[in-house]
């Protein structure tokens, strides 16, 4: 049930879309006042992992001209801006997050001219993009390393982090968070470079001026293309310990924090923006892997000029302990948007995202992805995400409630971490690998990075080569945009009536944020309060029905539900497994 009117899917733009200004010089506009710097509160976000999301030349791997053909999909969804996951240059070891050329387009992807058609049709439908900046590290086959490592003197050098081994052993006892060390050997200059991922990936040296001029020279080439803004990776590890010294015991129990702690951190960021981003009306979102919720002002109070929003990790890290998948109270979950929901300052602004190409499938994490209970699920957490604190973020294929992949064994994955994780952790350290496959199965990366589901077609309608280039998800026959689109009650359809609802209710935008029920151990129902308006969301996070009694629905009226509504007398009402309500009272 909902009680939203739908218009044509085709019949032109979604509320809150039109003619949009994109990545135009902040000088151009005028008054640069804070309060004309935020479409980004009031927008909702889709990510498109370019290389799963459409294939148009059938050589089983996604491309810019598929996005181009399927923009229109998203915009009927009624989002406004897309957030392109990286589409540099790169030889893939870690798909795309290892660059060799930040101003080049990957050749599977395309080509310059294939982005700036995509920047506008993109610009004519209403729809911004925002592009991944990964600046904390790029490939060993970037020109930059390559020349770092050919010669000690020579002015590329110090454009990574290089140290002497200490008799035969690395620089010091810092681990990668993917497993291992985070130094790598290398014969050719009798040294070793730092790397807080793969060994593929080195740590750019972010205290040399020459590495900061080259990065904000990249950021201004795509902004003068007319991007909106970035999304940046790992961004808060882009300062380092000076000292370099060995972690110690408690501190290894949680590298992050030390890695996210670098001295000069916020300082690049204030430069970063007082030499680029203030002179571009654009929105920044952190990957802020390794800082604590209170830390938050610290990046995004914009009298510090630093980023407009961050990524922080206590939601998708409620069900994980370090490598371990483990099973998590609702209080739990409660207790972290309920912190969210109080701002430190009045210039904090949240991200609220439960899926992205590093996580697994939310309906299979935080729903029920059973038959029997996916599409209520996947509505009900639909209606958690974007009736919460801040600026909702979508992921390709959220909106039709794709699930996890099946796996059978190691081989069925392609993530560089899990051979890493499997060394360390397996082989070294001796853990039970039954326990380790099984939370990789329910945590690993490739669940978010299986291909678009689009039909019922071979290969989900994502390519027509003989092999994609990652394996589809089987349930795609049953689970697929086209199965969405030809029914009224889809999880698709659901998604755009409460984007539709948000749009139209500023309260769930600005206003307040209370939990009207803390304790309970199935029901989340909190309040969304601005002014006069007010809107109570009930939502049963169980596999069980029940009744449900409170006094703020006695009187409140349903704006939508994800099933048929039985009603109720003076507050009372029945709830069944998996139901989602937004009243207004």
């Amino acid at each position: 049930m909902r009680m939203l009117k739908r218009r044509s899917l085709l019949g032109g733009a979604v509320a809150g879309a039109g003619t949009v200004m994109i990545g135009r010089p902040a000088a151009a506009r005028g008054d640069q006042s804070a309060a004309r710097r935020t479409w980004w509160k009031e927008a909702v976000i889709y990510e498109v992992y370019p290389r799963s999301f459409k294939d148009s030349n059938n050589d089983g791997i996604g491309d810019l001209p598929g996005i181009i053909d399927k923009l229109s999909y998203i915009r009927d969804l009624g989002a406004d801006t897309i957030w392109l996951a990286p589409i540099f240059a790169s030889p893939n070891r870690d798909n795309g997050y290892d660059i060799s050329d930040y101003k080049a387009i990957m050749p599977e992807f395309g080509t310059m001219s294939d982005f700036d058609r995509l920047m506008e049709k993109a610009s004519s439908l209403g729809l911004r993009i925002i592009l991944d900046l990964v600046v904390n590290h790029t490939s060993d086959q970037h020109p930059w390393f390559q020349k770092s490592r050919a010669s000690k003197d020579g002015p590329y050098r110090d454009y990574y982090i290089w140290r002497e081994p200490k008799g035969g052993l690395p620089p010091n006892n810092w681990p990668s968070p993917w497993g291992g060390s985070a130094w790598t050997f290398d014969a050719a200059s009798d040294s070793s470079y730092l790397h807080l991922f793969s060994p593929y990936q080195p740590d750019l040296n972010w205290d040399n001026p020459a590495v900061r001029d080259e990065v904000f020279s990249i950021m201004k080439f795509w902004l003068d293309k007319g991007v909106a803004g970035f999304r940046m990776d790992a961004i808060t590890m882009i300062s380092k310990m000076p000292s370099f010294r060995d972690m110690t015991v408690e501190e290894l129990k949680a590298p992050e924090y030390v890695y996210a702690a670098g001295p000069h951190l916020h300082a690049y960021l204030r430069e970063m923006n007082d030499r680029v981003l203030s002179h571009y009306d654009v929105m920044t979102v952190g990957e802020a892997y390794g800082m604590h919720a209170q830390d938050i002002p610290l990046f995004t109070d914009s009298g510090r000029r630093e980023l407009d929003m961050v990524f922080a990790f206590d939601i998708v890290h409620v069900d994980r302990q370090g490598w371990r998948k483990i099973a998590w109270p609702l209080s739990k979950l409660k207790d972290i948007y309920a912190a969210a929901g109080r701002p430190q300052s009045p210039d904090s602004w949240n991200t609220v995202f439960l899926d992205n190409h590093d996580q697994p499938r939310a309906v299979s994490r935080f729903g029920n992805d059973t038959a029997f209970f996916r599409e209520a699920s996947a509505k009900a957490i639909a209606t958690m995400l974007l009736t919460q604190c801040g600026t909702p973020f979508i992921y390709q294929g959220e909106e039709l409630g794709m699930t996890n992949l099946p796996f059978e064994g190691l081989e069925d994955f392609e993530d560089v971490q899990v051979p890493t994780a499997w060394e360390t952790l397996v082989k070294r350290q001796g853990v039970d690998p039954e326990a380790f496959f099984e939370s990789l199965k329910g945590l690993g990366r490739d669940n978010a990075r299986s291909p678009m589901q689009w039909d019922a077609s071979k290969n989900a309608g994502f390519t027509t080569a003989d092999k994609p280039w990652y394996r589809v998800n089987p349930n795609h026959i049953q689970i697929n945009a086209r199965e969405c689109l030809n029914n009224p009650d889809s999880v698709y359809y659901y998604f755009r009536d409460l984007i539709a609802l948000r749009r139209k209710h500023p309260a769930l935008v600005h206003g307040s944020y209370q939990d009207l029920d803390p304790d309970h151990s199935a029901v989340f129902f909190y309040c969304r309060e601005s002014g006069k308006s007010r809107l109570f969301i009930l939502i049963n996070m169980s596999d069980r029905g029940f009744t449900y009694d409170s006094p703020h629905l006695a009187q409140a009226s349903l704006l939508i539900s994800n099933m048929a509504h039985r009603g109720g007398t003076r507050g009372v009402t029945w709830l069944a497994p998996w139901e989602a309500r937004v009243y207004t009272a």
